[in-house]
């Protein structure tokens, strides 16, 4: 089931983002040292509160079990266009469809505030993910490269 996260429990979805993208930097090599922006290791229960606040992020869990092992936040970016962040699974609930369901929610949720446009962000290197969005209609538009990673970021969007 997925549902708006409650404010009582961002402490929890700090802790399913970083135990979701840890997998990710065990895979690629990404540490606090040579990373320590990335998700894994940035994101905490204040990072989501501040994003809640100040960004208005819409902010939501999948239950399974009777835990959230799911979430997703939105960010508006103009009145057509929005951001999905920070899309996890934990990774012992995955190969079940749970991620597609939160990106389908996602999608809907945008659509239903106006927006025809998502957009998302992924380590580019992590091709198996770039072709799981794909899979969901995700489109490929770019790449970045900053000095505070050691990996390349990739930019895709999915048009609503």
């Amino acid at each position: 089931m997925i549902r708006e996260a409650d404010r009582s429990e961002l402490p929890v979805c700090a802790d399913v983002i970083r135990r979701s993208f840890m997998t990710v930097a065990d895979e690629f090599g990404f540490t606090p040292e040579n990373a320590p922006l990335f998700v894994a290791f940035a994101m905490t229960a204040e990072k989501l509160t501040d994003q809640l606040d100040n960004q208005h992020r819409l902010m939501n869990v999948y239950i399974c079990d009777d835990k959230i092992v799911g979430f997703f936040s939105l960010l508006m970016r103009s009145e057509s266009e929005c951001e999905l962040g920070s899309l996890s699974v934990l990774p012992e609930y995955r190969h079940r469809g749970i991620g597609e369901e939160l990106v389908r929610q996602a999608a809907d949720s945008a659509r239903s505030v106006g927006c025809t446009l998502m957009k998302l962000s992924i380590v580019e290197e992590n091709t198996v993910l770039r072709r799981w969005y794909e899979r969901l209609g995700a489109v490929h538009t770019g790449t970045e490269k900053f000095d505070f990673f050691p990996f390349t970021c990739g930019y895709m969007e999915i048009a609503l």
